[in-house]
């Protein structure tokens, strides 16, 4: 029987704390060990609870925001995997976690926690170490002009957006009906091209990857809009 991922929830709208509590809490495999409207009462009380995942609102009231939040539970600990939740398009803000610390990091729009299975990948890819974008943030990204991305196919383009939304190898190939094993060499020819070294870099090839993409590419909507319903 496979264990169930521990979660613990930082939110400081009631209302859609328990919103995300109840969700949550319908799926077998998870089992919310803490909520927590402010960030002082989760930083007291969730090292000793020690949770696999936590799910922190990055516009926190108060002195310390989502990420702030994120980097000191994971000064206690350091296998903790974190989903950061916002109303704003503003997922460049990985690219501010510290090297040393980007692995195990998704950045979920809130309004995605409707679809469970978003929801879902979200956690999924913070408990394997991974970096997982919303798919709405991935949806219509452009490449910038003469950057890394727009050097790729637009097979291995597709491939890598579906890595951003935490898709595994095996679901990649489904979703576009292609063996596993051609998703397999698409990603290797696309490491090379990004130059990601698979070898010597502590850092997680997809990982790397991904923030990659971010890094070179640009949303089509203002970078931090509000989002609409």
């Amino acid at each position: 029987m496979t264990q169930r991922l521990r979660l613990a929830i930082v939110e400081d709208e009631s209302l859609y704390l328990d919103l995300l509590a109840t969700v949550l809490r319908m799926d077998p495999d998870l089992d919310v060990i803490g909520t927590y409207a402010a960030a002082d009462a989760a930083l007291r009380e969730l090292p000793a609870l020690r949770p696999d995942i936590a799910l922190l609102d990055i516009e926190l009231g108060g002195s310390v925001n989502g990420v702030q939040l994120g980097l000191l539970l994971r000064e206690k600990l350091p296998s903790l995997g974190i989903v950061l939740l916002s109303n704003v398009r503003a997922p460049r803000l990985l690219g501010s976690i510290p090297r040393a610390q980007v692995s195990g990091w998704s950045y979920l729009l809130k309004r995605s926690v409707r679809d469970t299975t978003v929801l879902r990948r979200a956690i999924d890819g913070a408990s394997r170490g991974l970096v997982t974008l919303d798919p709405a943030l991935v949806a219509g990204r452009q490449a910038r002009e003469r950057g890394r991305i727009s050097g790729l196919t637009e097979r291995q383009r597709s491939i890598l957006e579906l890595v951003a939304e935490g898709w595994t190898n095996e679901a990649i190939a489904s979703r576009l009906a292609i063996a596993v094993k051609t998703v397999e060499n698409q990603l290797v020819l696309t490491y090379h091209e990004l130059g990601v070294d698979r070898e010597r870099d502590p850092v997680h090839p997809r990982v790397k990857a991904v923030l990659l993409y971010l890094a070179e590419t640009k949303d089509a909507a203002p970078l931090a809009a509000p989002l609409e319903g």
